[in-house]
């Protein structure tokens, strides 16, 4: 069965949340990534867990907290009014910023790994031929952990593409706007659209399984002309 109208709406907006969420995440990642591979910080691991906090807690708890800082009485909705601005709450601007937090580790874990397994010696090498910390970053973390970035890059859009908890409370259910995939699935089973909700999970699942294909694929090369 094809997928309607509403469906096809519904992926639309999994996939832009998707994107842009993964975009915003290395742009802030990448940086948090590096800092957190290089410190020799004795209390980074409360800032590790603290950005690991998504990986355990159930994402309605995630979702509600989140609900109640960026609705109209939160802290960043009244803050948002006091600009002439919407609350953030049930709007997709929402859906990316409880999206970021959702996946954050996704995203920061495999690149910390990656940079942590770079090791100080190329750097060092590139210290001694007077690169700045900056072209260090640029001209050698960077290309060395691509392995890394591109498997942050595809689960963070995997998780986020794959969401349901975190999207329905921060978001809710509007069609069009706040609704996305897994949303429009759990609709269809609720009402016994079977045959609907078969089709789209069957999207999702194809999807899903293309981008890890495209991960161990990568990762195997990486590692064939990298031994």
């Amino acid at each position: 069965m094809m997928l309607n109208e509403q469906d096809m709406v519904a992926l639309a907006i999994s996939l832009k949340l998707a994107a842009i969420t993964v975009l915003l995440l290395l742009l802030v990642g990448t940086p948090l990534a590096w800092w957190l591979a290089r410190t020799r910080w004795r209390f980074k691991f409360l800032l590790e867990a603290v950005f690991a906090l998504p990986l355990v807690l159930p994402p309605t708890v995630l979702g509600f907290y989140l609900l109640v800082v960026l609705g109209p009485r939160g802290a960043v909705g009244k803050a948002a009014e006091a600009m002439g601005a919407q609350p953030l709450a049930f709007t997709f601007a929402g859906l990316v910023v409880g999206s970021m937090v959702y996946s954050l580790p996704f995203v920061v874990q495999p690149l910390q790994a990656a940079f942590s397994a770079l090791g100080r010696r190329p750097l060092e090498v590139a210290a001694t031929l007077r690169a700045s910390p900056l072209d260090r970053f640029l001209t050698v973390g960077v290309p060395l952990a691509r392995s890394g970035f591109l498997t942050a890059t595809v689960l963070g859009f995997a998780h986020t593409l794959g969401e349901f908890g975190v999207v329905l409370m921060i978001g809710g259910n509007i069609p069009g706007r706040t609704k996305v995939a897994s949303i429009a699935i759990y609709d269809h089973v609720e009402s016994l659209q079977y045959a609907n909700a078969h089709a789209l999970a069957g999207v999702m699942l194809l999807l899903s399984f293309l981008m890890l294909v495209v991960v161990y694929a990568a990762n195997g090369r990486l590692n064939t002309v990298n031994p």
